[in-house]
């Protein structure tokens, strides 16, 4: 009786130590997502909304290429990343990768700003998250605001930064380097975006992807009827099955937003997949996706302004961007390129070819 009830006690020990490791490991990955939520305490509606009215005022003078307003907006995002305390990027002077552009016939000087939060275990591995800072400008009198196009993308990344900041103020740095791009020129033909990727900071061969986010404040006409919460991606599983993948997990697990995939189509009748700084990337072989809203009434209009963005949905789509962000910087092994795109049967779209050297 003795041995057997040694045994028991024995193999009941066992179970039940396994039992605990289980509910310990629960218990674990159950405060990594409390904790992951945690960081993103500062996107929220009353943040945003300041951010936004603030860089879509009338002191930006809708941040033209190379004019005052966009010298203020620059200004105003590389002071932001100093409060903070994340670091320029490599190669940047003061945040600003300067350049160079002729538009139209005249030289532009201008730049990209760039910040850069350092890997822990994979520092040499690149996460880029985009968007474009100009707008139209002034015209004829009227200033072109640019609330959704793009201060939702500009105000995006700002917080997607802070959220990766608040990480690794906490302890938690992530495994990848995150680099935060704001693209000038978009406006004028990608300008910024392409000096980047003929200019990059950091190798293009050892970027993994590109989040690049451009309109993410309103809700278009196909959605205005609805209550779905809802963004437009593209290009999510045009270079990489993965992407795709952990795109739609992440989404599944946190945020849980509609995913809408109309324009994920290099023919599409709109060729929307073609008008944003996440093509060059593209063009270089980068696996990227583009967080979009869709075209509404104010699209490139001086109507374009504050008080129309959505600020609860702005909120949920930019913690979908930081939460992917998360996932990819953290994973164990890097996305692959397992797939090519063909253009050579473009119909809508074949203009693209000439403009971009395809």
């Amino acid at each position: 009786m003795g041995p057997y009830l040694q045994t028991n006690k024995v193999r009941f020990l066992i179970k039940n130590i396994y039992y605990l490791f289980l509910y310990l490991f629960a218990c674990n990955l159950f405060s990594q997502s409390l904790r992951l939520d945690s960081f993103t305490n500062n996107i929220n509606e009353n943040e945003l909304k300041n951010l936004v009215y603030v860089y879509s005022s009338d002191f930006f003078k809708g941040r033209e290429t190379g004019k005052l307003g966009q010298k203020r907006a620059v200004k105003f995002i590389s002071e932001f990343y100093e409060s903070i305390n994340i670091k320029e990027a490599n190669g940047t002077e003061n945040y600003f990768q300067k350049m160079e552009l002729n538009i139209s016939g005249n030289i532009i000087q201008t730049e990209n700003v760039v910040a850069v939060i350092e890997g822990s275990e994979k520092s040499n591995e690149y996460i880029i998250i985009s968007s474009h800072l100009d707008h139209e400008g002034e015209k004829n009198g009227q200033i072109y605001n640019g609330a959704d196009d793009n201060a939702s993308g500009t105000i995006g990344v700002l917080k997607v930064a802070e959220s990766f900041q608040n990480a690794v103020l906490s302890g938690y740095r992530p495994k990848r380097s995150i680099v935060f791009l704001h693209l000038t020129g978009e406006e004028k033909g990608l300008l910024g975006s392409k000096f980047y990727t003929d200019n990059p900071l950091y190798p293009l061969e050892n970027t993994m992807v590109n989040l690049n986010i451009d309109m993410i404040g309103r809700i278009d006409p196909k959605h205005k009827n609805n209550l779905e919460r809802y963004i437009y991606l593209i290009g999510t599983n045009l270079l990489s099955s993965e992407l795709h993948e952990v795109s739609e997990s992440t989404n599944k697990n946190t945020t849980k937003l509609y995913l809408d995939y109309k324009y994920n189509d290099i023919d599409q009748s709109e060729c929307i997949y073609y008008r944003s700084d996440h093509f060059h990337f593209v063009k270089n072989n980068i696996p990227a996706i583009f967080y979009f809203n869709g075209i509404h009434q104010d699209y490139h209009k001086p109507t374009d302004t504050a008080e129309k963005i959505e600020y609860g949905l702005l909120k949920d789509r930019i913690k979908l961007i930081f939460f992917t962000a998360w996932e990819l910087a953290n994973r164990s092994k890097s996305i692959k390129v397992d797939k090519n795109v063909d253009y050579s049967e473009l119909i809508n779209c074949r203009r693209y070819l000439k403009l971009y050297n395809l």
